[in-house]
């Protein structure tokens, strides 16, 4: 039989739950990762209950000194927390009251677990979405690293999975390193939002006792209280938002490790991953497979689906808090780790590889995706676009029914019986570099002009 455990609402009910029930409503194997918030909060409440005169200045002082004393037991490993607790709360209040007896049942006064937990969350996210985004900074950096080395590496761009037009690698790289500042930018937002303190909402309605909500704010460093109790105890937005954050830096991931992978292949071989960064076959000896990419790539379906766990726990509650939103944690948690590891993963993977040069310009001569030079060419003589467009387009068809792969290898002659404007200067604006140092504009691929992109993403980082 279970001993009968000490939680907080025990003075109503008579009966506890079953061994298995109580674990089932237990969140301690989650929420215990806010230990240190939750002492850091009932540090500032029980010095904001002094100031207000609601508990005596010693007691204060002996509820501080082993609140301290508990946090530094927790760094160390010198006290253990018990799964068998029902959430971090109660385990912490649990040791403050089995240590100093009364003294340690005063730390709730004017509290409840609900603004509790929501200053705690609070307090954990302000705490680790900067770490975090240190991570998406030391991506970028890294793939900055790279793009700086192959500001003159052209390879093909793509849309439609089907070669467009001459790019570089760096440039390539620099297009992610821009979807990554924006997911910096996203997590920057959110702690802006989130940056409130719950404490003093109660349960959902206030305290009757005479707190100073100003006073507990700002000693945990929160830009103000929060507006309204009910929605103090009730709002995971915050929550969401996080989710949200996390969910698009892993499918940006995502969606870089694709790139990654089929350039890996032998369709592609545009770049060779590092052995660390691979793996072989159980039954196939030749097999270098991409499967860091391939399982960064894999995790993008957590991550999103625990954002549209958190959407789907809110949006059948009634406002103000609910048990469910114990579920809260585990996913946003989860999705943090998930990003953070990724991050580092994917990094070192991009870091540590190596890109076939030669394959990859190759690759920019037969597709004709100097086709679009070609219409531009003819702008700058003159024609409107749309009918540069149809003479650009029937010179491809022209080349197709030749078997040629190019427009670069087509005669003068052949190239003036669909307009006379081509004159020999056209072969010069048709090699693949040529190609690409002509879009000098901002956001072009000319080395110049990525060079400066890179600088402006430094700048940010």
């Amino acid at each position: 039989m279970r001993k009968k455990i000490a939680v907080l609402w025990a003075g109503r009910l008579e009966q506890q739950p079953s061994d298995e029930a109580f674990a089932f409503q237990s969140s301690i194997s989650v929420d215990q990762r806010l230990a240190l918030d939750d002492i850091r909060g009932s540090r500032a409440h029980v010095a904001m209950l002094a100031k207000q005169g609601i508990l005596d200045p010693a007691d204060v002082a002996t509820l501080d000194s082993e609140l301290s004393r508990i946090a530094g037991e927790l760094e160390s490993g010198a006290l253990i927390i018990d799964e068998d607790a029902e959430d971090i709360h109660s385990f912490i209040e649990g040791i403050l009251t089995s240590r100093l007896g009364d003294v340690g049942k005063m730390v709730h006064a004017g509290r409840s677990r609900n603004d509790q937990v929501a200053t705690d969350f609070r307090l954990y996210l302000k705490r680790v979405l900067p770490v975090l985004r240190l991570e998406i900074s030391k991506t970028i950096n890294a793939l900055l690293d790279q793009a700086e080395k192959h500001t003159e590496t052209i390879m093909p761009g793509y849309t439609h999975l089907q070669r467009a037009q001459p790019v570089t690698l760096a440039f390539h790289l620099v297009a992610w390193c821009a979807a990554l500042e924006r997911d910096m930018s996203r997590f920057h937002d959110a702690v802006e939002r989130l940056d409130e303190c719950p404490l003093g909402a109660g349960a959902l309605a206030g305290s009757g006792l005479a707190l100073d909500r100003n006073f507990t704010a700002e000693e945990l460093n929160f830009r103000n209280p929060t507006l309204n109790a009910m929605d103090s105890v009730a709002d995971r937005d915050f929550a969401v938002e996080c989710a949200s954050a996390c969910a698009l830096t892993q499918t940006h991931l995502s969606r870089f490790c694709e790139d990654i992978i089929l350039w890996a292949s032998a369709e592609f071989a545009f770049i060779d991953l590092d052995e660390r960064w691979s793996t072989g076959s159980s039954i196939m000896p030749q097999k270098k497979n991409p499967d860091f990419a391939e399982l960064i790539r894999g995790k993008t379906g957590r991550v999103n689906g625990n954002l549209m766990c958190l959407l789907t726990l809110l949006k059948g509650i009634p406002y103000a808090y609910d048990k469910d939103l114990q579920e809260d944690k585990e996913a946003l948690f989860d999705s943090l780790d998930t990003v953070s590891q990724s991050l580092r993963m994917f990094r070192e993977l991009v870091a540590t590889a190596t890109f076939n040069k030669d394959r990859m310009e190759g690759a920019c001569r037969g597709g004709f995706l100097e086709a679009t030079d070609v219409a531009e060419y003819l702008v700058k003589k003159g024609l409107p676009f749309r009918t540069a467009h149809e003479i650009a387009a029937a010179v491809v068809r022209d080349c197709l029914h030749a078997g040629q792969r190019q427009i670069i290898v087509c005669s003068l002659p052949e190239l003036q019986s669909r307009c006379a404007l081509f004159e020999p200067d056209i072969y010069e604006a048709l090699t693949p570099a040529a190609c690409v140092s002509a879009r000098k504009l901002l956001g072009g691929t000319a080395p110049d002009e990525v060079k400066r992109q890179i600088a402006v993403l430094r700048g940010k980082n």
